[in-house]
């Protein structure tokens, strides 16, 4: 690991392999290991950038005293800068993937493709007047909760809400997978665990017509319903988008079936590069 110096922190962040740069952001209350398959997959051609989100792993708390998804893509295109990467490929988990649709909403050019899994346009992933938003937060409930039962609690009844109400197992079919989630969200402060729900929570999505890079959406089976739609509804913004859904698997689709998810990210890096 190395480490990058942000005004208000270090981001830490790995590198390994040689080639094209190819650079993964994790979902939400995870961290950089998350995309270990997909980095012991493609090291031997890319070069592969994994890293910590602010709030996340061994990047942990900063100072900024709210987080916003405009504010990752920042530290992305600091640690971008600073590692002199020239048309990235960028993947992207649900989180992640929010990262990387701010970054091409800002340079529709600039990325050699993006690959983005549990794609998530907004939370909660429907069309909300902006002005209703604060009225309408579940921040005050889950501030009490995290500060009552922690952060590994708090995400396991967020868990429960969203599994009664799509009726799907969502965020993995493995329960080592997700046993593994759950473990990495306990490592996560009280007040990070707010900062990124909140940073989720405020984020407007631009709609991505004026977008030219090439990319791959990825979606579970066991995903919910409204995810999908907002990935459709992504794909047809995106000029030659092109979406997969991948069976027996829930939102992180990169880990409940990574071979698939491997084969299906390298046909597209293959597409790219030759287009």
């Amino acid at each position: 690991m190395a480490e990058l110096p942000l005004e208000d922190g270090t981001l830490w962040y790995e590198t390994r392999g040689d080639g094209r740069p190819l650079v993964f952001i994790h979902g939400g209350w995870m961290n950089g290991q998350s995309w270990q398959p997909q980095v012991d997959r493609f090291d031997d051609d890319y070069e592969v950038v994994t890293f910590d989100v602010r709030g996340h792993g061994r990047t942990g708390a900063t100072e900024a005293d709210q987080y916003s998804v405009e504010l990752f893509a920042d530290d992305l295109e600091a640690l971008l800068s600073h590692l002199d990467l020239e048309a990235p490929i960028l993947c992207g988990l649900s989180l992640g993937s929010m990262v990387v649709q701010e970054f091409m909403d800002r340079h529709p050019d600039r990325a050699a493709g993006a690959i983005l899994g549990g794609a998530v346009r907004s939370m909660p992933p429907l069309e909300m007047p902006p002005e209703l938003k604060p009225f309408m937060s579940p921040l005050p409930a889950l501030t009490t909760s995290l500060s009552l039962t922690g952060s590994k609690t708090t995400f396991r009844s967020m868990l429960g809400s969203i599994r009664a109400t799509t009726g799907e197992r969502w965020l993995s079919v493995n329960p080592e997978i997700q046993s593994q989630a759950i473990d990495a969200v306990d490592e996560i402060g009280r007040d990070e665990f707010r900062k990124v729900f909140d940073a989720l929570y405020r984020y407007e999505p631009s709609n991505l017509a004026h977008v030219e890079t090439p990319t791959l959406v990825v979606h579970g089976e066991q995903e919910a319903p409204l995810v999908k739609r907002q990935g459709r509804q992504l794909v047809s913004e995106v000029g030659g988008a092109k979406h997969l859904e991948l069976s027996d698997s829930g939102h992180l689709v990169n880990l409940d079936r990574p071979n698939a998810f491997n084969t299906a990210s390298e046909t597209f890096l293959e597409a790219a590069s030759a287009a």
